[in-house]
């Protein structure tokens, strides 16, 4: 057996090319996983279908994008032009989500090659965000009673806004947010634990106070993990403000793997954002996640 990992082609959208998210990460982190003998086939989701979605956003929102009749400033608001190829993405990359939160269920670990849309909250898309894939694949396990507690373990250098959002009263989802405070966005949401850090933390800094918060959610119990791997906190990050190394990243990602591996709580790992300088730096830094939940296979 080998660790299940979701990738879809059309991950990579058309979008207009001086756009600053790097939307073709995708397809060049799916290769580097297949030449680097991570994994020998994807599976391959279905677009998320509207009865799925609507229960973390509203239909209204869900039409607007399904037939790109977002108002143009809502769209500025997400960073996206909402048009085919988009909308196609937005609804598969949920999918793979979905899909790859079922596979955990019996594998234990389970990757997307895309998701970690944080900022999406009900009713809107934000922050290159248009779905909340985690938030719909959560409900998804609740609502099948695949799952009944479950933690988003959200580790993106930018608060997981729309998470808290959409789980505010939701007892059964715990929300954890690690990020940066004087980053993205401005205003913050209130999840179930915010640990803010200040610009500029280096690695054993920031791997002591995840150590520590590690400890004290190892108190609760939980029937299923969500992973946001955000590779933004990297010190050669475009939109980050830490100052973490590829080494810190590494170890950040072995030590919440096998702290919920190790309790045989399933894992979903999803991408999260990533910035970097570096386009080749960028998907490294990516495979890092799919590469320390392959090891366990």
């Amino acid at each position: 057996m080998e660790l299940p990992i979701i990738n879809h082609p059309d991950y990579v959208a058309k979008i207009n090319d001086d756009n600053k998210f790097p939307i073709k990460k995708f397809g060049a982190l799916a290769n580097h996983l297949l030449e680097k003998r991570v994994v020998k086939t994807f599976y391959v989701p279905e677009p998320c279908s509207v009865e799925t979605m609507k229960t973390s956003h509203s239909l209204e929102y869900i039409n607007h994008i399904k037939n790109k009749t977002l108002d143009l400033k809502y769209q500025k608001k997400i960073g996206f032009p909402i048009n085919d190829s988009v909308v196609r993405r937005s609804f598969v990359a949920t999918g793979g989500t979905v899909l790859a939160s079922k596979l955990a269920l019996d594998a234990k670990l389970a990757c997307n090659t895309a998701g970690g849309s944080h900022h999406a909250t009900f009713e809107m898309g934000a922050g290159y965000c248009v779905f909340n894939d985690v938030a719909v694949a959560a409900n998804y396990l609740k609502n099948k009673k695949y799952a009944k507690k479950i933690l988003i373990l959200d580790l993106d250098v930018h608060q997981g806004n729309g998470n808290s959002e959409i789980f505010k009263k939701d007892r059964d989802v715990l929300t954890f947010s690690m990020h940066c405070a004087s980053n993205y966005p401005a205003k913050k949401s209130k999840s179930d634990i915010d640990i803010e850090l200040k610009d500029n933390t280096e690695d054993t800094e920031y791997l002591k106070i995840l150590n520590g918060n590690l400890k004290e959610l190892n108190k609760n119990s939980y029937d299923f993990v969500f992973y946001v791997a955000g590779v933004d906190i990297h010190h050669e990050d475009r939109l980050g403000k830490l100052k973490i190394t590829d080494e810190g990243i590494n170890i950040r990602d072995k030590t919440v793997i096998e702290n919920f591996y190790s309790k045989k709580i399933p894992l979903c790992g999803v991408l999260g954002g990533g910035y970097n300088k570096s386009f080749d730096k960028l998907i490294e830094l990516h495979s890092m996640l799919h590469k320390n939940c392959a090891s366990y296979f």
